[in-house]
């Protein structure tokens, strides 16, 4: 009771203390009371103090010295803490341990007294959790050659290094960190520019952590960075030293691997889908990628609801191995189910299943299901279009459950107009424009309205066109145009029917195998040199056709290939009738290649055609082969090579022969291209490969989103009386 006495005047004023003495007593007396009622003894006994007002002032220790009040002890306490906060650069933070944390826990359950002896509020802020630990920095700036007067305010310029890499040892090399670490540093950041002491050490506090993360992320967990900073002497120029000294330790490579996972079919599908084996480092974005190729694989393999936990590493400082958990819950296998449409619908869930490259009842695979929410992108109908499974419950056999399809759909603009235009010599300006309603007749129905204008050229045309009618990537095509052409060739007036059924490449879809076949009715008035009469004049043609053609192309891109082969042929049986009635078959032949060596491209072409079973003159004017132009053998007018009237006009021919040879070099959005081309146009059904003209020139591109447009200079070899000594092409997309 003494010692608790004791310590009750340690803690209150006198008076209190007194108090509390005095109760004691009571407290005391009242006790003895009750031993006297026990044990039968009474009197003076009972009110005897346990100890005297005197015993108890000698019991407290005598105050020796001057001792220097509260306010005083606290700035004291603030001058040496910002003290040690300018010497280090950083504030330590000490970890209690054990014995202390209950102490303070004890000492926190009692409440603080005011000097009336009242309990004193406490600040609410004290109730929030504290920080976790991980963001305190345990370890403080060494700032090196630093006096006592050094003004950490000044502006100074640094230089920083790295020490201790050379030590490296693992798959992670010292580059690799080193180009790591520079990707994101702030101290390289800073490129050595002025900043205050403080302004550095913060950087380089910053960069100790981020070298120790990737040092962690290349499996050297036990890697210790000290940061240090050398000023300059006070008083004198200079460039201070900011230095990170590292001991990377040994790197942890894997010890066991296991999935907290219940059984899948196939029941390796994990295990062979996961690249990474006991005894490889342990690096972070390996496991992150072998991680993220399990999310990917099991969706792929009918699990759509394939959920990855979160790992589980347990390192041993003695083996320098981790064993590695990773808890997988895979989700039912699934089929695929109903489609499921929400929103402003533009498909119904039969045309949905159209685009589809699945049936319902397939087992799940997040790829395909990729694929038809690309080819609801493709279809520009959306404006918002999601596509995603839902869980149903409803039983599939084979232990499986069907997963429906959610398809969120937000319908687009449905109208677009698109314009177009080119020039080149011998054809002059020509320039092209549509306006298309993309879904006037549902699904997919459009309506195409077109023109075409320019100074050898006009015309107007209609266009229906159903995209994936009944299949997916069918396209059926029926057509309505009025054209008139006034060419040196001939002046046609015509009018034309056309349907065409096609499987035909896209920008996003590039098929290598390609197909069309259809028919054309064409009426085509026409005016052009009759040789036998040796006049212009102008004759009806009635032409009936059955046009198909075979394409197989390996390159990487429609508009712009680097890469790959393209081969094409198309063959069309026709019927001619008017002065004469005649059949007659036109074929061509064209392939391409391209070869890519860094920037440089090297592209080459040609192509044969022949028209077998009519004679020149029994042929419509426009239905006969043509060669020059941009498209064609750059150098010539439009349509200029092959036989010639008195005029020196082009008749045209039944066999033609081409080819061309080109140097593409790109640099950023711009590239330059020198070329060479050949043709010729031949009177009979058989080419005769003699009598080749050439085209030489230079051409400049700038490349799009979209493709590259070209502007092409070129001039003939040899150029005979009547051909331009320049022909200039502008146009989109490569000559070929």
């Amino acid at each position: 009771m003494a010692a608790c006495l004791a310590l009750a005047a340690a803690l209150c004023p006198p008076a209190a203390a007194q108090e509390q003495a005095s109760q004691a007593g009571q407290a005391g007396q009242a006790g003895q009371a009750g031993q006297a009622g026990d044990g039968g003894q009474a009197g003076d006994a009972a009110r005897k103090p346990i100890i005297t007002d005197e015993d108890f002032e000698k019991a407290i220790p005598p105050l020796e010295g001057n001792l220097e009040s509260i306010e005083e002890w606290e700035a004291e306490q603030e001058r040496l803490e910002e003290e040690a906060v300018r010497r280090a650069g950083a504030m330590p933070v000490r970890v209690q341990g054990a014995d202390e944390r209950e102490e303070a826990a004890r000492a926190a359950s009692l409440p603080m007294l005011d000097d009336m002896g009242e309990p004193i509020p406490l600040d609410s802020s004290l109730d929030q959790p504290l920080p976790p630990l991980s963001e305190f920095d345990l370890e403080p700036v060494d700032a090196r050659a630093l006096g006592e007067d050094t003004d950490l305010d000044r502006q100074l310029r640094y230089d920083w290094r790295i020490d201790g890499l050379d030590g490296l040892q693992g798959t992670v090399s010292e580059s690799e960190v080193r180009s790591r670490f520079r990707g994101i540093s702030a101290l390289d950041d800073g490129d050595g520019s002025s900043a205050t002491g403080t302004q550095l050490s913060s950087r380089l506090t910053a960069d100790r952590q981020l070298l120790a993360d990737i040092l962690s992320a290349a499996g050297h967990f036990d890697a210790e960075v000290d940061p240090a900073i050398e000023l300059p002497a006070p008083g004198q120029e200079g460039r201070a030293n900011a230095i990170l000294t590292v001991r990377p330790g040994p790197q942890y490579a894997f010890g066991t691997i296991a999935f907290d996972a219940p059984p899948v079919v196939p029941d390796n599908l994990i295990n062979r889908n996961f690249p990474l084996k006991p005894g490889d480092p342990i690096l972070a974005e390996d496991v992150l990628a072998a991680e993220a190729a399990i999310a990917v694989r099991l969706p792929r393999n009918g699990y759509p609801f394939a959920e990855v936990g979160q790992r589980d590493i347990l390192l041993d400082e003695e083996t320098r191995t981790g064993d590695y958990t990773l808890p997988i819950t895979p989700g039912p296998r699934s089929r695929f189910g109903d489609v499921i449409t929400q929103g402003d619908p533009v498909f119904d869930p039969e045309h949905i299943y159209v685009l589809a490259r699945f049936r319902k009842g397939d087992l799940y695979d997040a790829e395909k299901l990729d694929d038809l929410r690309d080819a609801l992108v493709a279809t520009s109908l959306f404006s918002v279009v999601a596509v995603e499974p839902g869980r149903t419950g409803r039983d599939a056999g084979d232990d499986t459950e069907f997963a429906d399809l959610i398809v969120r759909q937000s319908k687009g603009p449905q109208r677009s107009i698109s314009l177009s235009g080119g020039y080149s010599t011998g054809q002059g300006l020509r320039a092209e424009g549509s306006w298309t309603h993309r879904n006037l007749f549902p699904p997919e129905g459009a309506l195409i309205l077109s023109g075409v204008a320019g100074t050898q050229e006009q015309g107007l045309g209609a266009t229906f066109r159903r995209s994936n009618a009944g299949r997916r990537d069918r396209t059926v095509e029926l057509s309505l145009t009025a054209l008139h052409s006034n060419y040196d060739a001939y002046n046609a007036y015509t009018g034309r029917l056309a349907g065409r059924i096609s499987y035909d490449s896209t920008p996003i879809w590039q098929k290598k195998l390609t197909y069309s076949y259809g028919f054309e009715l064409l009426a085509s008035s026409e005016k052009s040199y009759v040789f036998a009469r040796q006049a212009r004049e102008r004759q009806t043609y009635y032409v009936a056709a059955l046009p198909g053609q075979v394409g197989f192309d390996t390159t990487n891109d429609l508009l712009d290939p680097v890469r790959g082969f393209r081969l094409n042929l198309k063959l069309s049986p026709e019927y001619s009738g008017g002065d004469q009635n005649l059949f007659y078959g036109r074929g061509m032949v064209e392939g391409s290649a391209y070869r890519s060596f860094g920037s440089f491209v090297l592209a080459g072409r040609v192509r044969v055609g022949s028209i077998i079973g009519a004679g020149r003159e029994d042929l419509a004017p426009s239905r006969r082969y043509y060669a020059g132009g941009g498209g064609s053998v750059r150098g010539f007018g439009y349509q200029e090579l092959g036989p010639k009237d008195p005029d020196n006009n082009p008749v045209g021919g039944r066999s033609v022969v081409e080819g061309a040879v080109e140097a593409r070099y790109r640099f950023g959005d711009y590239g330059v291209v020198a070329f060479v081309d050949a043709g010729q146009v031949y009177e009979s059904s058989t080419p005769g490969f003699d009598d080749i003209r050439f085209g030489v020139g230079i051409g400049g591109r700038f490349y799009t989103n979209f493709g590259p447009v070209r502007l092409d200079v070129a001039t003939p070899l040899g150029r005979k009386p009547g051909e331009s000594r320049v022909a200039v092409y502008v146009s989109i997309g490569q000559a070929f």
